[in-house]
């Protein structure tokens, strides 16, 4: 388990990441100066919105304190290669996706570790583990940010190269994705039994309430149909992997994942039935209508 944490867990989040990188290029971090309004709206939904849900949930609803600080950790986490998926799938803006987890995914590095010590402050209290935010920080660069810029430069260097790879690269990023899952479930299998009926419904809860924040903050704000959808997905799909490999970097006991990482991993089976839901709504919003089907044709 010890090989698990400081070998598998890293390597595995770092090619993740890097299947990210290989989908994006240099124009998907220049687009946020094209759509200023749509981007800062889905930056302040997953930045600040995002957090401030999920400690609220926290709470009216009470978990035991690792439980509590793990959902902490997903609200923390960017979006990742799945949004960007499910907005496809959901007729919303890819290009705004795209830009919104390019840029956040490399922010988290600063975010994540500072937003999690308070965090852990909080919820844990004399439990709390110590937390070293600039060691934590590096760490996360070298497996987050690192892997996306590398493949991005790939991307940019090479693209004959990387759209002969993407789709093996894609399909075993989501093979490492369902490992990661499994096994932090898996690992704390008795504390999951222990504690499902109140978490489980906490997660999604605030799924739900992240997809309703996200398209109708982004209506009311007079953002098209597209965009809308787009941003619902970034700040309603979470990267479950960065949540559970944030929480072993935390722990590092050398024995298993811990509690902390357990609503990661219950939150990358829940958000799928959570997004598919909201999928079917938002398509048939659009074919209802033809003005919002074409522009989402148009994204």
């Amino acid at each position: 388990m010890d090989i698990l944490l400081k070998l598998f867990l890293p390597l595995s989040l770092a090619f993740i990441m890097f299947s990210l990188g290989i989908s994006l290029t240099l124009q998907d971090f220049k687009r946020v100066l094209q759509m200023p309004r749509a981007f800062s709206i889905g930056m302040l939904g997953q930045l600040l919105v995002l957090p401030v849900i999920a400690f609220l949930i926290l709470q009216v609803v009470e978990l035991e304190p690792a439980m509590a600080f793990g959902v902490m950790l997903l609200a923390f986490a960017p979006g990742g290669v799945t949004s960007n998926m499910l907005t496809r799938f959901s007729g919303g803006s890819v290009a705004l996706a795209v830009s919104l987890t390019a840029v956040t995914s490399v922010l988290c590095v600063l975010t994540v570790p500072v937003f999690a010590a308070a965090s852990a402050n909080y919820f844990l209290g004399a439990a709390m583990p110590k937390i070293d935010v600039t060691s934590i920080g590096i760490s996360m660069a070298l497996i987050t940010a690192v892997p996306v810029a590398i493949g991005v430069l790939v991307n940019h260097m090479a693209p004959s190269f990387t759209a002969a790879i993407s789709k093996v690269v894609s399909l075993l990023a989501s093979v490492l994705f369902v490992v990661i899952v499994l096994g932090a479930i898996a690992t704390n299998w008795s504390v999951l039994t222990a504690n499902i009926l109140e978490l489980g419904p906490v997660l999604i809860l605030l799924n739900v309430v992240m997809l309703l924040i996200g398209y109708g903050g982004a209506k009311l704000m007079k953002l098209s149909h597209p965009d809308s959808v787009a941003i619902a997905m970034e700040v309603g799909v979470q990267n479950a992997t960065l949540g559970i490999t944030v929480g072993a970097l935390i722990a590092m006991n050398g024995e298993a994942l811990p509690p902390y990482s357990l609503a990661s991993g219950i939150y990358g089976i829940t958000m799928y039935g959570c997004a598919f839901l909201f999928i079917l709504w938002a398509r048939r919003k659009a074919r209802a209508n033809p003005s919002l089907r074409a522009l989402s044709e148009l994204s």
